[in-house]
């Protein structure tokens, strides 16, 4: 993956903890939701949740209860992210 020029470093560590293996288990909400305004489009619906659109892609991702995803939001991210042309490098 050659890494997109419009990211922050900070995003790019982001991109870079989601598509590691093994799944790493302290990746910070905010960090994660901070990627994904970069590349996509983020919308908080009424009931918590949050709508992420990547491309064609679009997931309701459970913001979690505390500051780090778990490895399903991880998994998902990934799937959605590699199909967005963000893969693995």
């Amino acid at each position: 993956m050659s890494e997109p020029v419009h990211l922050s470093n900070h995003h790019r560590t982001t991109l870079r903890q989601i598509m590691q293996h093994p799944v790493s288990h302290n990746i910070e909400w905010h960090a994660v939701q901070s990627l994904l305004e970069a590349i996509g489009t983020v919308d908080t619906r009424h009931d918590g949740t949050v709508a992420v659109t990547i491309g064609s892609e679009r997931v309701f991702i459970e913001p979690p209860v505390h500051k780090d995803i778990d490895v399903r939001t991880v998994t998902e991210l990934r799937r959605m992210l590699t199909a967005a042309g963000y893969g693995a490098e």
